[in-house]
């Protein structure tokens, strides 16, 4: 049965198959830890190299970051995981291998990353940035009816002569014209 991430507490202990992108994996001899990503959360899967094939085996093994995949097993809680589930694979199958990411843990410049923008929202902090931003905008066309509310610019609402931005995507800063 195929779900999204986020609806993974409905399918505890059963059998599902998740579609998705590696967001990172780790790996120490015998067992892989995947995290997969869908655009509705993230899910650990472990690949352990006694319960699968050696095919499957090897495919989590050579995996890059962004690779395209469809993972089945048995989802099951686990509070240590992300997320609070993880997924025990039994099969794994590889839709596409991804080039070497480029964007990595380390810092880098922002020249770099507006070249690389559109990776660069794959990224945990402009992902949360992308979603407020677009709860606003709903809100905005929420209130745009019959409202004084308008969006100036993304990011920005003005009610009632307070703006309300966002920015950096971490907090809402207030700020009151007078």
């Amino acid at each position: 049965m195929h779900f999204r991430i986020e609806q993974a507490a409905a399918h505890a202990g059963q059998e599902v198959e998740i579609r998705g992108w590696l967001y990172n994996k780790r790996s120490s001899g015998k067992i892989h830890f995947l995290l997969i990503r869908d655009g509705s959360g993230i899910l650990q899967a472990v690949v352990a190299k006694q319960d699968v094939s050696a095919e499957v085996f090897a495919s989590a093994e050579t995996l890059t970051q962004e690779s395209s995949l469809i993972v089945r097993g048995m989802l099951r809680e686990d509070r240590r995981a992300p997320g609070g589930y993880e997924l025990s694979v039994a099969d794994l199958t590889v839709v596409q291998q991804a080039a070497p990411y480029p964007i990595t843990p380390k810092e880098h410049g922002v020249e770099f990353l507006m070249d690389h923008r559109h990776l660069w929202l794959r990224s945990r902090r402009q992902h949360a940035l992308m979603r407020i931003r677009a709860e606003v905008m709903r809100y905005d066309e929420f209130l745009a009816v019959g409202s004084e509310a308008r969006m100036k610019e993304l990011g920005k609402l003005r009610v009632e002569g307070k703006e309300y931005v966002v920015q950096d995507g971490d907090i809402m800063h207030f700020r009151f014209n007078v």
